[in-house]
């Protein structure tokens, strides 16, 4: 009849929460006393109520009595069955109080609120480095281990993230999902996209501290501080000179291969660069795109208005070792 009336005659002495049965309130008492009263037979893991551990014992059978009606999927217990169901409902009963953005599960609410908070609660004991997920910190681990736990079924080629591994299957099946709205090309990663987006918005959010010049991608930064640091990692096997890009280097080789992959349509001719293939270019279309400031000559290469400059400012820069004509 407690039911009907409301009635909780029960009292917890710790914490004052009320109970309409004395049987709820005993095991609630055992919140505050640690006893674990049930006992796993396979693994002795302990409980302080029968029904966890029956829930509990189907870890082990593998027993899920409880099933979806709409797409037949099978669960062990019945609130994650309940929470299975609003994916179907559409149903969101957890709402972020900041920006009234809803949630279907309370831990996704609770993750959430961590973007308005800061908190980041999961440190990295290798690095100190904090997250506000656990996933993001277990992600974040793989890069001390070197763990890869992701593998492409068709090539072998492994992973650490899975993220990694689904973006790497679409250069197998060609899919390319994602289109820029602006002049409609396609890329198989949402990455790819953002990059290519920069082509047009102009944002160039990488920036050098020796000399302020901005890059719209980060491995042009990097590039570009090697000519701050000296550094050239890549080195020709035939002739030893060495590189601070590599796209150079490969370039170079192509003095040693022979290899001429820049064609032009009109004429047949072929070379080494794409950047001298447009120049050749130039000489069918007659295009100038190079004009002098001071005469407004124009010219079809860069470097030959740069020599044509000096006819304004007068610099000899070449000087004779013999007798010192310049």
């Amino acid at each position: 009849m407690r039911t009907h009336t409301g009635e909780k005659p029960y009292k917890c002495e710790e914490c004052s929460r009320q109970f309409s049965q004395l049987g709820s309130l005993i095991k609630h008492m055992r919140t505050h006393t640690g006893e674990k009263p049930y006992k796993c037979e396979e693994c002795s893991r302990q409980f302080n109520q029968l029904g966890h551990l029956k829930r509990h014992m189907r870890t082990h059978t593998g027993e899920k009595p409880y099933k979806c009606e709409e797409c037949s999927k099978q669960f062990s217990v019945l609130g994650v069955l309940k929470s299975h169901m609003r994916i179907h409902t559409g149903e969101k009963p957890y709402r972020c109080e900041e920006c009234s953005r809803q949630f279907s599960l309370f831990h996704k609410l609770k993750r959430h609120m961590r973007t308005h908070t800061g908190e980041k609660p999961y440190m990295c004991e290798k690095c100190s480095r904090q997250f506000s997920h656990v996933c993001a910190m277990n992600k974040h681990m793989r890069t001390h281990t070197g763990e890869k736990p992701y593998m492409c079924e068709k090539c072998s080629r492994q992973f650490s993230q899975l993220g990694a591994l689904k973006s790497h299957m679409l250069t197998h099946t060609g899919e390319k999902p994602y289109q820029c709205g602006e002049c409609s090309r396609q890329f198989s990663e949402l990455s790819n996209l953002e990059r290519h987006m920069r082509t047009h918005t102009g944002e160039k959010p990488y920036r050098c501290e020796q000399c302020s010049r901005q890059f719209s991608h980060m491995e042009n930064l990097k590039t570009h501080m090697r000519t701050h640091t000296g550094e050239k990692p890549y080195e020709c096997e035939e002739c030893s000179r060495q590189f601070s890009d590599l796209g150079n280097l490969k370039t170079h080789m192509r003095s040693h291969t022979g290899e001429k992959p820049y064609r032009c349509e009109e004429c047949s001719r072929q070379f080494n660069e794409l950047g001298s293939l447009k120049k050749h270019i130039r000489t069918h279309t007659g295009e100038k795109p190079y004009r002098c400031e001071e005469c407004s000559r124009q010219f079809s290469e860069l470097g030959n208005l740069k020599k044509h400059m000096r006819t304004h400012t007068g610099e000899k820069p070449y000087r004779c070792e013999e007798c010192s004509r310049q």
